[in-house]
């Protein structure tokens, strides 16, 4: 499958964020010889009331569930918005080998926008690919934050 197909597959799971609510961010975990998705996550910070439910995270947690162990070798991550400080400390800890995102972020990015943090001296250094259906994973975005705003301003009035 191509980078766009998966990509595809992360923007279905930010979908599901968008409906309830959450920022619309989702990520899989595929093993890359055999193409299999091995880890779905959608943010849920707001649902479970926690700040490290992002999307990653889920991810991350249920790809070593399935393969029976913290280290993620041979995987790539898809994510539809570039990964914060968080996120990308524990893609270097789980060994991830590849990053692909779709919408870059000017506020908390940390593979690209603020810093680009997997190029320090850490441990692991994933490759990083950038803009993958970076529209399709902005324009979500961008209608979730319109709508809310659009709702707070409704609530004030």
């Amino acid at each position: 499958m191509t980078d766009e197909k998966y990509m595809e597959i992360a923007l279905e799971l930010a979908k599901q964020a968008y409906e309830l609510n959450e920022v619309p961010v989702g990520a899989i975990v595929v093993k890359k010889t055999t193409g299999e998705i091995v880890g779905r996550g959608y943010n849920r910070r707001e649902i479970d009331k926690n700040p490290l439910a992002h999307a990653e995270i889920a991810a991350i947690k249920e790809a070593a569930e399935t393969l029976g162990g913290w280290r993620l070798l041979d995987c790539e991550m898809f994510v539809t918005l570039e990964p914060c400080p968080m996120c990308c400390g524990a893609i270097i800890n789980s060994r991830i080998e590849r990053v692909i995102f779709g919408a870059f972020d000017a506020k908390s990015g940390s593979a690209e926008s603020i810093i680009k943090m997997f190029e320090l001296p850490y441990n692991h250094k994933p490759d990083v690919v950038s803009g993958i259906l970076q529209k399709e994973c902005s324009d979500i975005l961008s209608d979730f934050f319109i709508k809310l705003r659009k709702k707070l301003k409704t609530k004030k009035s």
